[in-house]
């Protein structure tokens, strides 16, 4: 089968189609996101060699339970062990054995198949769309904000960054408090969070405006997938008030921690969150990701779809596995021979 694979370099190699084992799918990847920590691996990022992808939406071809098969599905992309001391503390998405899809030791879904363990898959209800469905991973990861920090109606939020996750946690955060300003680089993009109620600036403009900001946040989300975000969001965040950290980024970060020491500020690293409050926001309309999607590509040009997804203004690049299989869904009949 084909897929995106890195392995030093990027590009579109044949790989063996996964062999089922155990409790796991395989799935038939129908369209599958580039993500930032896509880009990040390739920069060396977690030292991952193999196919990338972990946003996807798939059919199940093969299971060790009938009744999944052929369902259309979205999958949770930490497989763990449940015997570890972190397991059996409940914390499973940190399994000290965990294999991540396309990120740890585990080939990812950028690939006509990959295969997943039965318990991390999720149904796509029908009147979610496949291009819905694929933003189900990075939605999780935007709500579980709200899993970690309790926002009140009151509280002023910041989020740094305009990019694809940052987007998306604006509009998760926007039904929770009345004042969200979103800082960004691209004016077309800082436009679509205004769009979801955002007051939005620009980050060149913040030096200036920085006294004025300064410490006046009581929630910082820092999602610029650049070091640099941090230093932006920590002189934003207001005495004792939260830090959260959304960026995965392979340069290390340097930076006076005194001001998180002074102001006692608290700092939360959030990465995966909760699959069904993402799919539930889809099915009551409460998310738009429409707008978002700026590419489409084939998956034969894998690595021209990761050299347009790093240009400036460009926000979620899709591969699309098989086109005709897809126009056949939308509309019903066979795609047309040729």
């Amino acid at each position: 089968m084909k897929a995106i694979v890195f392995d030093g370099r990027l590009g579109v190699q044949e790989v063996p189609r996964p062999e089922r084992r155990g409790g796991e799918a395989i799935l038939r990847v129908l369209e599958a996101g580039i993500c930032n920590t896509d880009i990040e691996i390739t920069r060396g990022y977690h030292q991952f060699c193999g196919t990338l992808g972990h946003e996807f939406v798939g059919i199940v071809e093969e299971s060790p339970e009938p009744h999944w098969r052929g369902r259309r599905v979205v999958g949770e992309i930490n497989c763990v062990c449940h015997q570890c001391d972190l397991c059996c503390r409940g914390l499973e998405k940190h399994c000290r054995n965990r294999t991540v899809l396309g990120i740890l030791n585990r080939p990812g879904a950028l690939a006509e198949h990959c295969m997943l363990p039965l318990e991390n898959l999720h149904e796509v209800p029908d009147e979610i769309s496949d291009d819905e469905a694929v933003f189900v991973e990075p939605l999780a990861a935007a709500c579980e904000i709200l899993e970690q920090v309790t926002v009140r109606p009151e509280d002023r939020l910041c989020i740094v960054g305009d990019g694809k996750l940052a987007q998306l946690i604006v509009q998760v955060l926007v039904a929770s408090s009345r004042s969200i300003t979103a800082i960004g680089k691209h004016e077309g993009k800082l436009k679509l969070m205004t769009r979801h109620g955002a007051h939005a600036m620009r980050a060149d403009e913040v030096p200036g405006n920085l006294k004025d900001l300064s410490g006046t946040f009581d929630l910082v989300v820092e999602a610029t997938g650049s070091p640099g975000g941090f230093q932006t969001a920590l002189a934003l965040v207001r005495p004792r008030g939260t830090l959260v950290m959304k960026s995965t980024y392979h340069d290390r970060l340097n930076f006076d921690a005194a001001p998180l020491v002074v102001n006692e500020v608290r700092v939360l690293g959030s990465r995966c969150g909760p699959f069904q409050t993402a799919i539930e926001k889809f099915r009551h309309h409460e998310v738009e990701v429409g707008p978002l999607i700026t590419h489409r590509y084939p998956l034969a040009e894998g690595a021209v779809a990761f050299e347009r997804a790093q240009e400036n203004g460009v926000l979620k690049v899709l591969v699309m596995m098989d086109a005709a299989d897809r126009r056949m869904r939308l509309s019903g009949k066979p795609p047309v021979q040729i």
